[in-house]
């Protein structure tokens, strides 16, 4: 086993990336110079560990492109997918079944292995309805094509943050984004087997986004999400998780630096991924 065999098998619970691989300054700053846009995403893919595209959000994905995403990159690096919005910008998420099944069945089964959460993204002004919200986690899938699916809650409204909330996301096995943001409303309570955190503080006057002293604890923050416990400090909605929560088995994590100073998220993710023991590749 190689070096960076070896380094990404150590780090296999722990995923760190950016959002997409398609951004103008990344050609200054994080591709070769030189290297051919249609390489972005083979190189970008062996610099980190996951990647969240954003595309999806905004239109349907042909199988295609998903194969082709699959095919360009290492085999056990990870995609998570933003959500059509046309499931999530509604005045009754109970009725988003066909857009819920649209989404589904566009073809992201072709990612295989590699096809990680999938979030659903939610407007800052939609309102916890808890009759409502229970209606849409019953949509949501499980699998597709035999292929298990694991479904990430990016609520960004303030009426979230209460136990009833937190209570349908556990029963229905859903992560809830932690976003680390002056804009929304945060929260690090564990709901699933699995953290999804997207951070949002990267300062365009950082080489690498952040101070080495933030990227430090996010990367021990990450260490302690992994080992199944909740890292101190953070913001909760409950101040004693239940027992299954407050101590769990091992969990994956998805660590994203996206949105802030958008030009330095992969140096950020590289800090953290480094100090991880990840080794990247070349090329």
């Amino acid at each position: 086993m190689g070096m960076a065999a070896a380094s990404k098998k150590r780090a296999a619970g722990i995923r760190v990336g950016v959002g997409g691989w398609t951004f103008a300054p990344w050609r200054d700053n994080f591709y070769p110079k030189g290297l051919v846009q249609s390489k972005e995403l083979v190189y970008a893919s062996r610099q980190l560990s996951a990647i969240e595209i954003n595309g999806t959000y905004y239109s349907t994905q042909k199988p295609e492109s998903f194969a082709k995403w699959r095919d360009e990159t290492p085999d056990d690096f990870v995609f998570s997918l933003k959500a059509t919005r046309y499931a999530t910008n509604r005045r009754v998420l109970a009725e988003a079944g066909e857009s819920v099944h649209r989404f589904i069945h566009s073809g992201i089964a072709e990612l295989g292995p590699k096809l990680g959460p999938i979030v659903w993204q939610f407007m800052p002004t939609k309102v916890f309805d808890a009759e409502d919200f229970e209606a849409f986690l019953q949509l949501l899938p499980d699998k597709i094509d035999g292929l298990p699916l694991r479904h990430v809650m990016d609520v960004r409204h303030e009426s979230f943050m209460v136990p009833e909330y937190l209570a349908l996301a556990r029963q229905y096995g859903c992560a809830s984004v932690f976003t680390d943001s002056e804009k929304f409303p945060s929260f690090a309570d564990p709901s699933a087997d699995f953290i999804y955190a997207r951070l949002m503080r990267s300062r365009e006057d950082l080489q690498a986004g952040y101070p080495p002293k933030e990227l430090a604890q996010w990367a021990a923050h990450a260490q302690t999400w992994a080992a199944g416990a909740t890292p101190e400090g953070l913001p909760l909605i409950e101040a004693k998780p239940p027992a299954k929560f407050a101590k769990a088995a091992p969990r994956d994590v998805f660590m994203f630096f996206i949105n802030g100073a958008k030009e330095r998220a992969p140096a950020a993710a590289q800090a953290v991924l480094k100090k991880l023991g990840f080794v990247p590749e070349a090329i």
